[in-house]
C-alpha cells in the first residue's frame, strides 16, 4: 500500500511540475509532434520513407518497426486499458487547456507511447541512424503525453515498457516460431 501511495504522489508531482513548467512553445511543439503520431500516422510515413529511400535495410527496419507497434497497439489499447481502467490525470493538476481534450479511455498504459517506443525500438538494431533519428519525435510524444494531462508519467513507463517488449516480439518472434515449426 505505501508503494502505490508513493507512485501516485510521485506521479502527482511530475504531472503538475511537466504541465506547468513546460514553456508554452515547448508544449506547442510537443503537441504537434503528438498530433502527427495520432492514429500512427509519424509512424508510418517513417516507414514509407524507409522503405523508398533504404533499400532492402529500409525495407527491413520498415517490417520491423510496423511489426512492432501493431503488436504494442494491439497489447496496450486492448487487454491493457481493459484490465486497469485508470481514470485520466485530474484537470484540476492541469493549468491549461488541454486536460479538456483528453480520450475517455483508461489512462494505463499509454498507447502512443507503447507505439513510438515499439517503432522506434525495432527499427534501430536494423538502421541505428533512422533509430536515432525517430528517438527525438518518440520521447517528444512521451513528454507531451504527461505535459497535455492525458496521461500519469507511470502510465508512459509502462507504455514504454509495453513498446520495448513489442519490438522484442517483432525482431524474435517470427524466427522463433519457425524454428519450432520447421
Amino acid at each position: 500500500m505505501r508503494l502505490l501511495t508513493g507512485l501516485h504522489e510521485a506521479d502527482r508531482v511530475l504531472t503538475q511540475q511537466a504541465a506547468s513548467r513546460i514553456p508554452r512553445r515547448v508544449a506547442e511543439a510537443l503537441s504537434a509532434v503528438e498530433e502527427s503520431a495520432e492514429s500512427t500516422k509519424l509512424w508510418c510515413g517513417a516507414a514509407a520513407a524507409m522503405v523508398w529511400l533504404g533499400g532492402r535495410r529500409g525495407r527491413q527496419a520498415a517490417a520491423a518497426g510496423m511489426g512492432a507497434m501493431v503488436v504494442a497497439q494491439l497489447a496496450s489499447n486492448g487487454p491493457c486499458k481493459k484490465l486497469a481502467d485508470r481514470p485520466r490525470p485530474p484537470k484540476e493538476w492541469i493549468p491549461h487547456d488541454e486536460a479538456d481534450d483528453r480520450p475517455d479511455s483508461s489512462s494505463f498504459p499509454s498507447g502512443h507511447t507503447a507505439a513510438a517506443i515499439a517503432f522506434t525500438a525495432a527499427v534501430t538494431p536494423t538502421w541505428p541512424a533512422v533509430g536515432a533519428l525517430c528517438a527525438v519525435p518518440t520521447a517528444m510524444v512521451a513528454l507531451e503525453r504527461v505535459q497535455s494531462g492525458a496521461h500519469y508519467p507511470s502510465d508512459v513507463v509502462a507504455g514504454a515498457a509495453i513498446g520495448l517488449a513489442g519490438a522484442w516480439l517483432a525482431r524474435h518472434a517470427p524466427a522463433r516460431l519457425l524454428r519450432h515449426w520447421l
